[in-house]
């Protein structure tokens, strides 16, 4: 098998808000073929990757020609004729052209979108699907997914503070059976918003989820605990709530704008302990703004054993970071996105650390997706546990879940489903 890159091509493509995004093919000499979509965020963390966009009219401008040009310009060059089964040292010579901290010269987006077809390029060429190329046959366990059904914050146009209120559904014994109760909770929740709220209540915001006309926090669990009971499952058992709050969307000088309220900080952490009391919640994802790393510390010592605190804006993928705050005990895990940090052997170097550390590693997807199904394979390949893609609906996300059961399927008897094990510390 000759893994060396003969052939690198970007072009500007589109992602699920219509926005333009960057899709780069890699071809090696044994005939291996890696094509890769950049996603993009729109809660983005203060020191994640830059994406590179073209400003001036076209496409309002969100435009990424000067980021396509990178990789036929900058990136192609360097490492054509190198291995692609050696994806890290290709990821360095990324790295190093770059030369930021950021990625702001080449842009994030065409470093994310090259270093994914690589490795997907590699696999290729090896006649393995990409999961098995990155972890080897000893990776069969499929992750139990955190699927966002309520969308607040900066993925709706509601006033909800909270931008996810999601599902795991840990009580089933096999992904697709996992899958199969989700979309029975999230059939359940569509009916009961349309019973209460009517038909604008079912529209879904950008990861698929419904965007009812909500304004407190307590208002979204009540339904989402009765959408699980309405589907005939048990809360708590069956089915737990994990939210991703991401703070620092609703924080301002100091003070938190949440359910028609001005928090200070330890009244939000107050406000958490109570919904953890009353509601099945397992996971809380950037409780506080990324620049109060001493509250997520509080909040975990004081849920300890009983929720995770997971970091998003305060890690951003980046190893430096996750080492930080998981040594000064602030988070438990920490959500992975390959285009915060820029390259896949940044992010594996992450998934690592914390598997290691005993921390928890939650892939996910981006709001703004596209078709690319790369992060199903790195959940699998690592054996994290965890996913987050997003609702049962919209083909950006199904595409991730259509994945998971084709690798499930794959692996056959061999498949392993861990439900709620993944969450225990």
């Amino acid at each position: 098998m000759d893994f060396d890159i003969k052939y690198v091509k970007a072009l500007q493509v589109l992602d699920s808000r219509g926005d333009p995004t960057v899709e780069v093919i890699v071809i090696t000499e044994g005939g291996g073929v890696g094509r890769a979509i950049a996603p993009a965020g729109a809660s983005r963390g203060r020191l994640e990757a830059v994406d590179l966009r073209d400003g001036g009219k076209a496409y309002g401008g969100r435009g990424v020609r000067k980021a396509v040009e990178a990789v036929n310009k900058y990136i192609a060059p360097a490492i054509r004729g190198m291995d692609a089964s050696r994806y890290r040292e290709v990821d360095r010579k990324i790295i190093d052209i770059d030369g930021t901290v950021n990625k702001s010269r080449l842009g994030g987006n065409a470093t994310t979108a090259t270093s994914l077809a690589v490795v997907n390029a590699a696999a290729d060429t090896a006649g393995v699907p990409l999961f098995e190329f990155l972890g080897g046959r000893r990776a069969r366990t499929l992750p139990t997914p955190l699927m966002n059904i309520i969308n607040g914050g900066a993925h709706a146009g509601n006033e909800l503070s909270i931008q996810e209120f999601m599902i795991a559904p840990v009580g089933a014994d096999s992904f697709s059976e996992a899958l199969r109760l989700a979309v029975e909770v999230y059939k359940a929740l569509k009916n009961i918003l349309k019973d209460t709220y009517g038909t604008l209540a079912i529209n879904v915001g950008d990861e698929g989820g419904f965007a009812p006309p909500m304004k407190k926090t307590e208002e979204a669990l009540d339904i989402l605990v009765k959408s699980i009971r309405r589907a005939g499952y048990e809360p708590g058992s069956d089915v737990v709530i994990a939210l991703d709050a991401a703070a620092s969307h609703f924080y301002s000088e100091g003070k938190y704008y949440i359910d028609g309220k001005m928090m200070e900080p330890h009244e939000l952490l107050d406000l958490y302990l109570d919904l953890i009391a009353r509601y099945p919640i397992i996971s809380i994802e950037d409780p506080f703004h990324e620049a109060q790393p001493s509250m997520f510390k509080e909040l975990r010592s004081k849920v300890k054993g009983k929720v995770l605190v997971v970091g998003d804006d305060l890690t951003v993928t980046r190893v430096d970071k996750v080492s930080k705050f998981m040594s000064d005990e602030v988070i438990d895990g920490a959500i992975i996105k390959v285009n915060q940090v820029g390259t896949v052997s940044e992010a594996e170097d992450v998934i690592r650390y914390l598997l290691f550390n005993n921390g928890k590693a939650i892939v996910s997807h981006r709001s703004g997706e596209s078709e690319d199904v790369s992060i199903a394979h790195i959940a699998v390949a690592y054996e994290t546990g965890l996913i987050k893609a997003g609702a049962p609906a919209r083909g950006e996300r199904t595409a991730k879940y259509n994945e998971l059961l084709r690798i499930e399927d794959y692996l056959g008897g061999e498949a392993t489903y861990l439900g709620i094990k993944p969450f225990l510390r």
